[in-house]
């Protein structure tokens, strides 16, 4: 008979077989994350108004001299959006100001709408600092346009430390992170003097902008509502039933300045691409038709 004692070089040959596809299987399992999954893009369907232009542009444009803020607080994507529609009037010309430039340069006589796009409202605020905040009330108050998209919206506001008080308008609620959705607009009677004729009901894409009421300033003239909304999104703590009703779209004066303020994003809403245009004409004081 044979005496078959394995050596343990051999044993441990066999064991490695044997053991191999268990660790080539655990090798291919995905590894324990706890990582949040990525948010799903935010896109924005080219047929959300139906392929139609909602908002016809202006019938007889001029050209107009803008300034387009241009630093912390503002997106570079909100800026392009905005300036894009700008340069739908013929001749504009587009000037992008630093803080700096808000703050020190001379804005009456060079320029005829200053423009703050989306972004944060406060970081904008506190970016120009005190002194472009007087700055650009000066200038709308000695008759310069102003428009403000979402964040520009909330700077335009009269309750913050930071904000311009420039428009008699205060948000709802300290809650801003309202969610971002695409939501029904129905136009107001200031709206159709400014819009012309509009197919209404109609979408547009909303990022957490301001729902606003009256601040009920004396010395602040009351807006007028272009636009309200007809439908909500109110997600993260934010009070549900406030946003139903109120304002989307406002204007109002300041001053021998006029003001636009717009909470949600027309500037890249598909079928409203000449809000925008007809806003800055309003702002400047041209005809929108």
């Amino acid at each position: 008979m044979f005496d078959f004692s394995p050596s343990p070089a051999l044993l441990t040959g066999l064991l490695l077989v044997v053991l191999a596809p268990a660790r080539l299987v655990r090798a291919a399992e995905p590894e324990p994350s706890s990582a949040p999954a990525a948010a799903a893009p935010f896109v924005i369907p080219p047929d959300i108004n139906g392929l139609k232009t909602i908002v016809p542009p202006p019938a007889s444009p001029r050209p107009i001299r803008i300034a387009l803020y241009d630093g912390p607080g503002s997106g570079d994507s909100g800026i392009d959006n905005v300036e894009e529609r700008a340069r739908q009037l013929p001749g504009a010309e587009i000037t992008r100001l630093t803080p700096a430039q808000v703050a020190g340069e001379e804005l009456k006589g060079r320029f005829d709408v200053i423009v703050f796009s989306g972004g944060s409202g406060s970081k904008q605020g506190a970016a120009i600092g005190e002194a472009g905040r007087a700055k650009v009330r000066e200038f709308v108050r000695d008759g310069g346009g102003y428009l403000g998209v979402c964040a520009g919206a909330y700077l335009a506001c009269a309750n913050y430390d930071w904000s311009l008080a420039i428009l008699d308008a205060r948000t709802v609620s300290s809650k801003w992170r309202r969610g971002r959705a695409f939501l029904d607009l129905r136009v107001d009677s200031a709206g159709r003097e400014l819009f012309g004729t509009v197919e209404q009901p109609f979408k547009v894409r909303y990022n957490n902008g301001p729902v606003i009421k009256p601040m009920g300033r004396e010395d602040i003239p009351d807006y007028s509502t272009v636009a309200t909304f007809l439908t909500e999104v109110a997600e993260n703590g934010t009070p549900a039933g406030v946003q139903t009703g109120s304002p989307a779209m406002a204007l109002g004066s300041f001053g021998q300045g006029r003001v636009f303020v717009s909470s949600p994003h027309p500037e890249n809403t598909p079928g409203l691409e000449n809000i925008i245009p007809r806003a800055l004409l309003w702002a400047a004081g041209a005809p929108t038709d």
